[in-house]
C-alpha cells in the first residue's frame, strides 16, 4: 500500500507535470521510471493522461506497489497555467523557443505554444524581451473532472494550495474531500505566504482529515530542478524542515527544485522526508530517449533510460 511506503520512507515519486498533457511523453516517462522502480506518480488532471499512465504501467509489466496521483490546481498556481504568445508583440526573436525546456514553442509562419506540451514553468514570460507572453490559469471544475478521474481508478488527489486568498483555498479543498476518501497531498511553498501563515493555512486543513492520511508536498522553488546542485534544492529542504518541526500528523513530501542531491542535503540538516518528489531533474536525465521513436523497440534503449533512472530512484528508495 501506498501508505506503507510512506511509512517505511521508500517512496519516490515522479512528477510528469501537473500541466504535462502529452499523452506519449508520459506513457515512456512511467514506462521508464516503472521499471526503474519508482513507486508513485504524478500526472495530470485528464482522464486520458491516466489513461496514458496505465498504458506506461502495463508495458512496464509492473502494477503491484505502483500508485497514481493527479494534481489539481487553483487560480494563481502557476502550475496550472500555460503560455499564450501575443502576435501583436512578438518580434519573432525565438528566445522563447530557445529557453523552453519542455519544447513547447514550436515555429510555423509565427511562434505558437504546444498547450499540451506546456508546464506552466514561465521561463519564457520571464525571458521574453517585448513582454509579449503571458500565463493564462487553466482553471478546472472539480464537481466535473473530480469523479471521472476517480472512476478510472486514482490513489492521491494534490491539491496544489499555493494562494493567499484562503477562503478559495478552503472551499476547494473541502470539495475535493466531499469527492474522494483516499491519500490527499497539499502542495505548498513559501512563494506567497511567511511561514507562520503557511503553517497556520495547513494545519486548518489537516483539521478534517484523519492522522496520517495526508502528504505535505513541501515545494521549494516550483519547476526549477533542471540543475543538479545544492542551491537548487535548498529551498525544498528549508520547506520540509519548517513543516518537519511543526510536527503535524502528515508524512513530508520534498519536492520543488528536488534532484540527486536532496536527500544528502536533507540528512545533513537532520531532515528526513516520508518521499521524495522530483520532476523537472527527472525528466530531463531521460529527455534524449523519450524522443527516440524506437524507444519500445530497441531494447538496449530502453534498458539504458531505465539505467539513467534508476541511479536517481535509487538514492531515495534504497537509502
Amino acid at each position: 500500500m501506498l501508505k506503507d511506503l510512506l511509512d517505511n520512507k521508500k517512496c519516490f515519486k515522479l512528477v510528469c507535470g501537473a500541466g504535462n498533457e502529452d499523452a506519449k511523453e508520459v506513457e515512456r516517462l512511467v514506462t521508464i521510471y516503472s521499471l526503474a522502480g519508482c513507486n508513485f506518480f504524478d500526472l495530470c488532471a485528464k482522464p486520458e493522461i491516466v489513461d496514458a499512465a496505465k498504458r506506461g504501467l502495463d508495458r512496464a509489466g509492473i502494477k503491484e506497489d505502483r500508485y497514481i496521483c493527479v494534481s489539481v490546481g487553483i487560480d494563481g498556481d502557476p502550475h496550472i497555467t500555460k503560455a499564450v504568445i501575443d502576435q501583436e508583440k512578438c518580434v519573432k526573436c525565438g528566445k522563447c523557443k530557445v529557453i523552453c525546456p519542455h519544447d513547447a514553442v514550436i515555429e510555423l509562419d509565427k511562434y505558437k505554444v504546444k498547450k499540451e506540451r506546456c508546464i506552466g514553468c514561465g521561463q519564457c514570460a520571464v525571458n521574453c524581451p517585448k513582454q509579449a507572453i503571458e500565463m493564462v490559469s487553466q482553471l478546472q471544475d472539480y464537481k466535473e473532472v473530480l469523479p471521472k478521474l476517480i472512476e478510472k481508478g486514482i490513489d492521491c488527489i494534490e491539491f496544489h494550495a499555493i494562494s493567499t486568498d484562503e477562503k478559495d483555498v478552503m472551499e476547494k479543498w473541502d470539495q475535493i474531500n466531499q469527492y474522494f476518501d483516499g491519500m490527499l497531498c497539499i502542495s505548498i511553498d513559501r512563494s506567497e505566504l511567511g511561514d507562520k501563515k503557511l503553517k497556520e493555512c495547513v494545519k486548518k486543513m489537516l483539521e478534517c482529515r484523519k492522522p496520517y492520511t495526508t502528504i505535505i508536498q513541501a515545494d521549494g522553488i516550483a519547476m526549477s530542478g533542471s540543475n543538479d546542485e545544492y542551491g537548487t534544492t535548498l529551498q525544498a529542504v528549508a520547506t520540509a524542515q519548517l513543516f518537519q518541526n511543526a510536527k503535524m500528523p502528515a508524512y513530508i513530501m520534498m519536492s520543488g527544485g528536488t534532484n540527486t542531491k536532496s536527500i544528502e542535503l536533507a540528512s545533513l540538516c537532520n531532515v528526513e522526508p516520508h518521499c521524495l518528489a522530483v520532476g523537472s531533474f527527472a525528466r530531463k536525465i531521460v529527455k534524449d530517449h523519450l524522443l527516440a521513436e524506437d524507444l519500445f523497440t530497441n531494447k538496449n534503449k530502453l534498458d539504458e533510460a531505465v539505467k539513467i533512472a534508476k541511479s536517481l530512484v535509487d538514492i531515495m528508495v534504497n537509502r
